[in-house]
């Protein structure tokens, strides 16, 4: 256990592409890292242990969601996050700004905050950056809390993505204010802009100006497609402080990660591997796999041996096509775990390539490897 509040240390560079560790006081997280994401206080499908036994040194929770239940006062009196869901690492929680954006429809922003309408009982909840502070950081108990900000949806003209990052950089003034000075946490700042150059510059030089433990890419991962996402990061992780992490939003397929890492990237989340396994889809070293095709029905083969997961080696895709096709629970626990599984060894398998020295190679090899008909 480490015995360190926030301390990011970098051991190995490979061009950008950069390994190392966060030293935290629940414990050290290595980067590249993925986080599942544990929206309501749970990794949907699976259990803190099955999750931990993937390699996983980080969890992320949704201020949204959980504001609006179990709700955040009842979180805290229950012990926080950590105690309420069994989960003893890290735990990183986002500000709920994204909810800005995807829930437009039901939520009104203003300088001041933005007020919701929950989508369970259209209750009535207001997030300013200082009450999304609070939540996280003493509510929920959060160890990386985010600053509240606004996610512009793409596309976007430039005077609306101005807009979005004025707005968040201003916040993110707020944000730290309300943070103040902590023993146990740290506090990330988000750079916005689209996929406008000058404004993602414009928003790192005030991020930087402010100071933040870390920093985050936000803005991606909203339908601007892999190739657009990736000319964002050709520029947007070197515009933020070398001897910080850099955490990229919302993000992504395998593809995406491997990209990003070499363009300077240290931190991910994605609901994709729950979620795909929620729906019969493995990912594997050779791609997606469709384990609702009939093609699977006799099948004998493991998922993947190179995925050191119980469900990626001990069951066959014959049994998770039975699984899946029958509407079993089981199938969507174990390919889930799969996914997880298989998200935590890609990025393990990076911090090993930046380490030795070959992550060019291995970033061609893996994209060689890939079968585009997805099974």
């Amino acid at each position: 256990m480490s015995a360190s509040r926030f301390e990011f240390t970098i051991s190995a560079r490979e061009g950008r592409a950069r390994t190392g560790t966060i030293a935290m006081l629940r414990g050290d997280i290595r980067t590249p890292a993925f986080m599942p994401v544990g929206t309501a206080a749970t990794v949907k499908a699976l259990t803190v242990d099955q999750v931990a036994q993937t390699g996983a040194d980080i969890l992320l929770g949704n201020t949204y969601h959980l504001m609006l239940r179990p709700g955040p006062e009842r979180m805290q009196r229950l012990g926080g996050l950590h105690e309420f869901m069994r989960w003893d690492k890290p735990i990183l929680t986002d500000s709920g700004g994204f909810q800005v954006m995807s829930l437009a429809g039901i939520s009104k922003l203003t300088e001041e905050a933005v007020t919701f309408s929950s989508h369970i009982d259209g209750s009535k909840h207001v997030l300013s950056p200082e009450r999304s502070i609070e939540i996280q950081a003493d509510r929920l108990g959060s160890d990386i809390v985010m600053q509240l900000d606004e996610c512009v949806a793409w596309p976007a003209e430039e005077a609306r993505a101005r807009s979005g990052m004025e707005l968040s950089a201003r916040w993110a003034r707020r944000s730290k204010d309300a943070f103040g000075t902590r023993d146990t946490q740290a506090l990330f700042g988000i750079q916005q802009g689209s996929t406008f150059e000058n404004l993602r510059r414009e928003s790192s030089d005030r991020l930087r100006e402010i100071g933040f433990d870390g920093y985050a890419i936000g803005g991606l991962a909203v339908g601007e497609g892999h190739e657009a996402m990736c000319e964002v990061l050709d520029y947007a992780p070197d515009m933020l402080p070398a001897d910080r992490p850099r955490y990229l939003m919302g993000v992504g397929k395998p593809a995406d990660l491997v990209e990003a890492v070499w363009r300077g990237v240290d931190m991910f989340d994605c609901v994709l591997p729950t979620r795909a396994g929620r729906h019969g889809q493995a990912w594997t070293w050779t791609g997606p796999i469709n384990l609702r095709n009939a093609r699977f029905a006799e099948d004998q083969d493991p998922l993947d041996l190179d995925v050191p997961c119980p469900a990626s080696i001990d069951y066959s895709k014959a049994y998770l096509h039975h699984l899946i096709r029958a509407d079993e629970i089981l199938g969507k626990v174990l390919l889930s775990w799969h996914n997880i599984a298989f998200f935590q060894a890609l990025t393990a398998a990076m911090r090993a390539a930046i380490a030795e020295g070959r992550f060019e190679a291995f970033r061609r090899d893996f994209h060689a490897r890939q079968v585009p008909s997805g099974g």
